[in-house]
């Protein structure tokens, strides 16, 4: 599992929120990053490390601008 988060990407964290959804749509990238809960629309804000952490899959990849993309 590769490391790069855009902004839209979905996924799937390892345990589902208190509200029973299990998918996040990433809202901020940086040092933190921030997601959405797809269920109720709660959003949190975790620590890089913490969020790849908790991460279980990527769902959907986010279309993201070619600048943005180094490979």
């Amino acid at each position: 599992m590769d490391n790069d988060v855009f902004l839209g990407d979905v996924i799937q964290t390892r345990k589902p929120h208190p509200c029973g959804g299990d998918t996040w749509v990433v809202i901020r990238t940086g040092a933190d990053i921030k997601i959405k809960c797809q269920g109720c629309g709660r959003i949190v804000m975790l620590d890089r490390e913490v969020f790849f952490k908790r991460r279980k899959k990527l769902i959907q990849r986010a279309a993201a601008p070619e600048a943005e993309r180094e490979e």
